[in-house]
């Protein structure tokens, strides 16, 4: 049953939310959402605070269960795979830091750069099975949700986290770690959709990849049922 997966899904966005939010409200800082890294940077870091390292975790999830899909349901595969390359590249880019101070300047960006050049060039071979995937799955809840992560992430927190946008709104006032954390909570809002997304996707190929096959009558009823109830 779906319903007992979706109330999980709400208990635990409101719990995590909840811990997160008591933490900083009963110990100010807690979050680091502003942690000095150097003498000369007066912006600051929120690398170290718990919610980016949430994050880093939720983005580990979603990989390694693209990865099962990939490995299990080959049926799949052309869809799990550029969905966990983009899960690693936004994980990449959580790290980009560390990578940058601890191992080598600027790694982040090549690590990037060929992740994404893995996906494109496995996407444009692979998009004839990619339709013939995506004819399978669709309608698919869990893609929807994922979309809905997406839009979050690649645009909404973008926009919504110009600096620009939040030194006209609070003027003289202005503090960079407001921003900063508006920022973090809606990217953490897109994440959480993400691996709700991920989850549901994950049950529904598993479905495809294990149902028994049905008899060619059967599948050409079915096809004429869904083809009716398209343009609705």
């Amino acid at each position: 049953m779906v319903w007992p997966r979706y109330i999980a899904y709400f208990l635990g966005i409101v719990l995590l939310t909840w811990m997160l939010t008591q933490v900083e409200i009963s110990s100010p800082g807690s979050l680091a959402l502003h942690v000095d890294s150097a003498a000369a940077d007066q912006s600051g870091t929120s690398e170290f605070s718990p919610i980016e390292f949430t994050q880093a975790l939720i983005l580990c999830v979603c990989g390694l269960l693209m990865a099962w899909v990939a490995n299990y349901c080959p049926s799949q595969r052309p869809i799990a795979f550029p969905f966990g390359g983009i899960a690693l590249a936004f994980l990449i880019s959580e790290l980009n830091y560390f990578l940058s101070e601890y191992l080598i300047n600027n790694l982040g960006q090549v690590l990037i750069a060929i992740v994404s050049a893995l996906v494109i060039v496995y996407t444009y071979r692979a998009r004839r099975r990619l339709r013939i995937a995506w004819g399978r799955v669709w309608p698919s809840p869990g893609l929807a949700v994922i979309f809905a992560g997406a839009v979050i992430l690649f645009v909404f927190v973008r926009l919504v986290s110009q600096e620009s946008l939040w030194m006209s709104i609070m003027g003289s006032d202005y503090q960079r770690v407001v921003k900063v954390a508006v920022e973090e909570f809606i990217e953490l809002l897109g994440y959480l959709l993400w691996l709700v997304g991920t989850i549901e996707y994950t049950y529904q190929a598993r479905a495809i990849a294990y149902r028994k096959p049905l008899p060619a009558a059967q599948r050409l009823r079915q096809k004429r049922r869904h083809d009716r109830q398209r343009p609705y």
